[in-house]
């Protein structure tokens, strides 16, 4: 095996789904039951930022976020480490990796952190370990750190195709759409808790494939509506659009209600979010937002750039909603080089 010395660092965004993905047919290569479609975030708004080094001289591989060092036990470093290991095996050499990143946003919160963390470190190491792999084949190595994070890997609209291969050589990230081709979409994020999720999303997966009965209907469904979003997004049809957005985030946590025992991501703080969105559609004769919620109570509000105002200075009149914070996020174009920046502190190289 070759010796190697890469150093790189990424920044990477996390990405929204219209439709989602909830539950996995295979957990080691983290193949997902249904399709799902999302739009990636600008890094603007919401990004990771994760310095690597893969080298002969670090004795084990090693994760920092946001300061602090992770534990080998931790599931979401053991997902991550899936990824390292494929790109150490691609390289030919037997390198292991610090990694250090940071996040401009909170962290299991339902923001989708883990997305935007594997994506950054993906891209991060494609460089440090001298490949040259292109979005698909990066797309299916995110996948297997983290399902969503394979959306990351590219800008604008990107499908995940569940594939049917139990080998999973089929089940990677498709843009459907460029950032510019709709620019004028964005995401409205209204933050009302900064807390940490009670059950991680792999677990509340893996729950809800086991339990509930409804969970084959879910799966139609999802392929459906999937098709149905990336028509009214083609015929740039807000009103179509918005309303498939929220039946999709309606049934998914519908099903997460439905399985044994129930659970239950959104809080009061989101439902009045719901609520008053309805209402804002409703006096203006057709959608004009449209809320969809990941697994967490923080409400993503999809509308466009001309109606944020207006959205926005509504939900702040919200009695209860006093610690509301928002922030609003225009398409991004996916993973991208830093140079000249590292969050490496050389000490930590040093051997132990």
């Amino acid at each position: 095996m070759a010796s190697i010395e890469g150093r790189a660092t990424a920044e990477a965004s996390p990405n929204i789904a219209f439709i989602k993905y909830w539950g996995k047919r295979d957990e080691k290569l983290i193949l997902p039951q249904n399709s799902s479609l999302s739009m990636t975030l600008s890094s603007t708004t919401l990004k990771t930022t994760t310095s690597v080094v893969a080298s002969n001289k670090i004795n084990e591989d090693t994760f920092y976020i946001n300061g602090k060092k992770l534990e080998m036990s931790d599931p979401e470093v053991r997902e991550r480490l899936k990824a390292i290991g494929i790109m150490r095996e691609l390289s030919g050499t037997t390198a292991r990796v610090l990694a250090v990143s940071s996040n401009n946003f909170p962290s299991s919160s339902g923001l989708a952190s883990s997305a935007s963390g594997t994506a950054a470190l993906v891209y991060a190491l494609n460089a440090a370990f001298g490949l040259d792999l292109k979005p698909k084949e990066l797309s299916m190595i995110a996948r297997q750190g983290s399902g969503s994070a394979c959306r990351s890997m590219m800008g604008g609209i990107v499908s995940w195709r569940k594939g049917s291969r139990n080998d999973g050589s089929d089940s990677y990230a498709v843009q459907e759409f460029s950032e510019k081709y709709w620019g004028e979409v964005i995401d409205l994020i209204a933050i009302t808790s900064h807390e940490k999720k009670k059950i991680p999303s792999r677990a509340g997966m893996k729950q809800t494939v086991e339990t509930n009965p409804f969970f084959t209907q879910r799966k139609t469904s999802a392929e459906k509506r999937l098709r149905e979003v990336r028509e009214a997004y083609r015929q740039k049809d807000l009103d179509a659009l918005a309303s498939l957005i929220m039946a999709d985030s309606n049934e998914m946590h519908a099903l997460m209600l439905s399985t044994v025992p129930s659970i239950r991501y959104l809080d009061s703080s989101s439902l009045k979010i719901m609520d008053a969105i309805e209402e804002l559609n409703a006096s203006e004769g057709g959608n004009i937002a449209g809320y969809t919620f990941d697994a967490g109570p923080n409400a993503h509000i999809i509308t466009l750039k001309k109606y944020e105002r207006k959205i926005s200075s509504m939900l702040a009149d919200i009695k209860g909603l006093e610690a509301l914070e928002f922030k609003s996020s225009a398409q991004g174009s996916g993973p991208k080089l830093l140079t000249g920046v590292s969050l490496i502190n050389e000490e930590r190289l040093a051997p132990a």
